[in-house]
């Protein structure tokens, strides 16, 4: 039987897969080898793919996903780390023409993804995401000169609930990825979607930058906002940045801003004016 025949979403065909290869699942990489079709189903009608597109894949392991992205007809970028799976990738999806498959650590291509080699004009993310990388591959990928058109991830639940967080509940990791992309959970996936199981469940998360970029010194106010979430964000910023309580007060006022709120109680706009504010106050001290 050709390898590409074969229910790579089967738990006992993946362990005989990898035993052949004398591979096995590594925990420094993050493999969960996806077994639910539903969730790869899920993940390609959010994606959205149409057949001119060309779609990076990180981290495809066994190809599980990677043979459902390449039958929408799209080109597809697979990028893989573990020299092993590059092998395994050779045969499971040797009948797919429209598969390019590089062997490289995604957090060293991020930010040159639409460069040398891997110039990429335009193109989505689809992915399942190592546990560990996942916040750092998106704020890279959003950061980036040349941003993707939309992500579809499959990143740890809590994580993507923190991303997409509103008022009351804002966070650090909400306010940075949201200055640049709409986001919003797809769906969620429990850890016996998986093989080996990882500890926590997991969700899909749709990422779709929007071309906003925050203005100079808005990433310092946030930072300095939240630098201590459980306090009044008014002493935070007069702390961190050495603004007087008065003035940022008298900010707050022309804002409407009540003095005892909190980081978590702005949204992503009310960051944007009051970075906006705090900025021309002071450079306005500092003359």
């Amino acid at each position: 039987m050709n390898l590409t025949e074969l229910n790579l979403t089967n738990k006992r065909t993946v362990k005989d897969l990898l035993g052949k290869y004398g591979a096995r699942p590594e925990k420094y990489l993050g493999q969960h080898f996806i077994l639910s079709k539903k969730t790869l189903f899920q993940m390609i009608a959010a994606a959205e793919i149409k057949k001119n597109d060309t779609v990076v894949e990180i981290g495809p392991g066994l190809g599980t996903l990677t043979q459902e992205l390449a039958k929408t007809g799209a080109k597809i970028i697979a990028v893989e780390k573990d020299p092993l799976m590059v092998s395994i990738l050779g045969e499971t999806l040797a009948d797919f023409s429209n598969i390019k498959i590089i062997q490289a650590d995604a957090r060293n291509i991020g930010e040159n993804i639409g460069v040398g080699h891997l110039y990429l004009k335009k193109y989505k993310i689809v992915a399942n995401l190592p546990y560990n990388a996942a916040t750092f591959l998106i704020r890279q990928w959003l950061e980036s000169k040349n941003p993707p058109e939309s992500m579809v991830l499959m990143i740890q639940k809590e994580v993507a609930r923190r991303i997409c967080a509103k008022p009351p509940h804002m966070n650090l990791l909400a306010v940075s990825v949201q200055f640049y992309a709409d986001v919003k959970i797809v769906d969620y996936v429990p850890a016996e979607a998986f093989w080996p199981k990882p500890k926590v469940d997991s969700a899909i998360i749709k990422i779709v930058p929007t071309g906003g970029q925050p203005p100079r010194g808005c990433w310092a106010v946030v930072k300095a906002g939240f630098s201590q979430p459980r306090k009044q964000l008014i002493g935070n910023l007069a702390k961190k940045l050495g603004v007087p309580r008065e003035t940022i007060l008298d900010i707050y006022e022309k804002l409407n801003m009540k003095e005892k709120i909190r980081a978590q109680n702005l949204s992503v706009e009310d960051w944007l004016i009051l970075a906006k504010k705090i900025d021309k106050k002071i450079f306005a001290i500092a003359a």
